[in-house]
């Protein structure tokens, strides 16, 4: 991806870009699922494992709408800890 120049011939630092990708490998029912959004991919997993995996993204980009801030710009300790706290017990 190539970045326009400016006005006064500069070229624009190009967006940040982020992502969240969950894998999970303890499907044995032969159910291909694939889960996503925006900003995530969910892949793999029994039906239970793969619900897990969707509630914890969904809550967690929750989270981080709730707190004013975006999956590119938060530092990964605070990323960490929303998704500590995003998973279902």
């Amino acid at each position: 991806m190539s970045s326009k120049p400016t006005k006064r011939g500069r070229k624009r630092q190009p967006k940040p870009k982020a992502g969240l990708l969950g894998l999970a490998f303890d499907n044995d029912d032969g159910h291909k699922r694939i889960t996503s959004g925006e900003q995530f991919l969910l892949v793999g997993g029994s039906q239970e494992k793969h619900e897990f995996m969707t509630e914890t993204v969904l809550k967690t980009f929750e989270e981080l709408k709730r707190r004013a801030k975006r999956l590119e710009t938060v530092e990964p300790t605070e990323l960490a800890e929303i998704l500590h706290k995003s998973t279902p017990r």
